[in-house]
């Protein structure tokens, strides 16, 4: 039988990859608290449905970046995809395009920008880790921006790698059939990587044009340095309980950083979206799209391109009945008053 939902897809994608590869997507840091806690802060939260309104045509258009998209759901940066299917990449940007929705392609993925970039039928961001230094950076960059990518996202939460036990165990490393699509010929990885601060936002906007948007923001400090800083957007993220455990889940960071910014630049956020309430949730709390991350290699796994595009279908659905039952046909309906927190 098919698929009823994101966690059924999960069982199946399990049994389809290599238990290391498996350890790698699924795992977190250290004792993995935050990686379950994700799941926890989202079922705390209640919705407070309004009767009696008009749900007769529900509308879920929304735009990100002035960019418009068929949904508030965009496909999360994650690496690796060909663990999940030979087509990897390519596979998921196609499926984001059919979908009507954007992909944010990671540094670390196996196939090249360009080679996503040509397979895709919808717009792109390129997610940015600075392997390699800020000259390895800047071509990676301008390569982005050579290939049509329309917004660089600056992941910042990645002075070191967290500990991520379950690859330690494994003494996990990419098989040989693999490689890094964007560290080929063109420009080595390396063991480099740039300690980040406040500075990497002027020396990014001095050598590219495009939109930037940092990743991995849990504070209104930082939110607010940001808008300093002149960023376009944020993205409130915990890395999928990736980096530093025990921290505060996405959604639970959300209301600060929203709070902070005021308005003056876009605000997302990602981690632990399983269901279409969690989508409106974070709607309510004031995130103006949100991306899916593990889920979509799940539905890679289990059926390439047409999989991904399965589980944005899911989100669609159970994001639209949701608003139908909570009285909110449209994006712009979705406010604050939608939700409880304990």
């Amino acid at each position: 039988m098919e698929p009823v939902n994101i966690s059924e897809y999960e069982a199946l994608a399990q049994a389809r990859i290599d238990p290391v590869a498996w350890d790698f997507y699924r795992g977190g840091s250290d004792d993995e608290v935050t990686l379950r806690t994700t799941r926890a802060a989202f079922e705390r939260i209640r919705l407070r449905p309004r009767m009696l309104v008009d749900v007769n045509i529900c509308d879920l258009h929304t735009s990100v970046l002035g960019i418009p998209v068929s949904m508030p759901v965009l496909i999360a940066p994650t690496a690796y995809h060909c663990f999940a299917h030979p087509e990897g990449e390519c596979a998921t940007a196609e499926a984001a395009g059919a979908a009507g929705t954007l992909m944010v392609a990671s540094t670390t993925s196996n196939r090249s920008l360009e080679e996503i970039a040509k397979a895709a039928s919808g717009p792109l961001w390129f997610q940015l880790y600075t392997y390699g230094g800020f000259e390895g950076s800047e071509m990676l960059v301008k390569r982005a921006q050579a290939a049509g990518y329309c917004a660089i996202v600056l992941t910042v939460d990645l002075p070191r790698v967290g500990r991520r036990e379950r690859d330690v165990r494994n003494n996990f490393s990419l098989p040989s059939h693999l490689q890094e699509g964007n560290f080929t010929a063109v420009v080595p990885m390396g063991d480099k990587r740039s300690i980040l601060t406040w500075d990497v936002i002027p020396w990014l906007r001095s050598i590219t044009s495009l939109p930037i948007v940092l990743k991995g923001i849990l504070t209104a400090e930082d939110a607010q340095l940001a808008v300093e800083h002149g960023v376009d957007g944020i993205i409130v993220s915990n890395h999928g309980g990736r980096q530093l455990d025990t921290t505060f889940s996405s959604i639970e960071a959300l209301p600060e950083v929203v709070e902070a910014v005021a308005g003056r630049c876009e605000v997302y956020m990602d981690g632990g979206i399983r269901r279409g309430t969690d989508i409106l949730k974070a709607l309510a709390l004031g995130a103006r799209a949100i991306l899916v991350g593990r889920p979509i290699l799940w539905g890679l796994a289990v059926n390439g391109s047409a999989g991904v595009r399965r589980i944005l279908e899911m989100l669609r659905e159970e994001l639209e009945l949701a608003m139908v039952l909570s009285g909110r046909p449209t994006i712009a309906s979705i406010d604050r008053s939608l939700v409880r927190i304990p």
